[in-house]
């Protein structure tokens, strides 16, 4: 690591720990030339991907996006942004460990649906009425009776 005082490129590690998030480490660092003391940040590099949109365009994902539609549909509801975050994590855990390079908007929507339909079946209907673009209130019905049959079933 080069020193940020002399340009030196030999430091030392004096001590390392994890972040608070634990997603990074803080490591404290002494230059071997000058004996000045600075941090550095370790963190696990991420692939980017692309997202496919239904118009077959292609764009960088964005977490703040999912995150945005996401708070949208939780508006006035009993959620966190705790539980907000956990689970923009849990569904770029399952989009990283897919290993795709292009990932259709269609499956990450999906995947949020699961999602809120376990912590709040409000905020699942609403994302799924913008998700889904239902065109008249007859199709949302009908998709609030495959969901109620399917939570009669379990």
């Amino acid at each position: 690591m080069k020193c940020m005082y002399c340009g030196c490129e030999d430091s030392k590690v004096i001590d390392s720990r994890s972040t608070d998030d634990g997603k990074s480490i803080r490591r404290r660092r002494e230059c071997t030339s000058c004996g000045k003391r600075f941090t550095t940040f370790e963190t696990i590099e991420l692939l980017p991907f692309l997202v496919i949109k239904r118009d077959g365009t292609r764009q960088m994902y964005e977490r703040i996006k999912l995150k945005n539609g996401i708070v949208r549909s939780c508006e006035k509801r009993p959620i966190s942004m705790a539980q907000i975050d956990k689970i923009v994590d849990n569904v770029e855990k399952a989009l990283y460990n897919s290993l795709e390079a292009e990932i259709p908007s269609s499956k990450i929507g999906d995947l949020v649906m699961e999602q809120l339909k376990q912590v709040d079946e409000i905020a699942y209907v609403r994302f799924a009425v913008v998700y889904r673009q239902f065109k008249d209130v007859e199709i949302l019905f009908s998709e609030l009776n495959k969901l109620f049959k399917k939570d009669s079933s379990n």
